[in-house]
């Protein structure tokens, strides 16, 4: 048996990833929306598995991520529990990070990206909002909110703009998932 799709959600910091993926969840509970680990304390900003450095360092030596990195200084993981469900037929959603995509177009394999994007005001604005960095980190994800993405062979990539009413990114990437298998 094939494995299932799996969807990695990109684009900057502020494009409204976690919202979607919330909203998505709650459309499409069939849909697994894989929870990432994240060397941060848990803060209620996004869902995710706060690790400390040393333990991430440990997971990720004794091989408990399929797919993992670092960027913004801290380090992110997958669960190889998220690899095992796609084997065995379930549909992911993954936020990722842009610059892994060459490896989880391998890891995740079949891999469509979800390129998310914003209008520059609303990443600003969303950003400022969730107050998690200051002023000159705001501006750093804001002067890398255009970077694009890797050249990725045989993996479609669907531009999804969510300047406006969440509802409508929503509906756009519902319609790109697989109908619900009859059980």
């Amino acid at each position: 048996m094939r494995p299932a799709p799996a969807f990695a959600i990109v684009g900057p910091s502020g494009a409204g990833k976690d919202s979607l993926l919330a909203a998505v969840a709650a459309a499409r509970p069939d849909v697994l929306v894989v929870r990432r680990a994240v060397t941060r304390p848990a803060d209620g900003t996004e869902p995710f598995e706060p690790r400390s450095c040393e333990d991430f360092a440990r997971d990720r030596a004794v091989g408990r991520f399929v797919l993992d990195w670092d960027a913004h200084g801290l380090s992110y993981g997958i669960p190889v529990e998220a690899r095992a469900a796609q084997v065995a037929g379930r549909v992911l959603l993954v936020n990722l990070s842009r610059a892994v995509l060459p490896r989880a177009a391998k890891a995740l394999a079949p891999l469509e990206v979800i390129h998310l994007t914003a209008s520059p005001e609303v990443l600003a604005q969303r950003l400022t909002a969730r107050g998690r960095e200051d002023a000159g980190d705001i501006a750093q994800r804001l002067r890398s909110a255009d970077a694009p993405l890797p050249q990725l062979a045989g993996v479609p990539v669907h531009d999804i703009d969510n300047s406006g009413p969440l509802d409508r990114a929503v509906s756009a990437v519902l319609a790109l998932l697989p109908a619900l298998r009859s059980t």
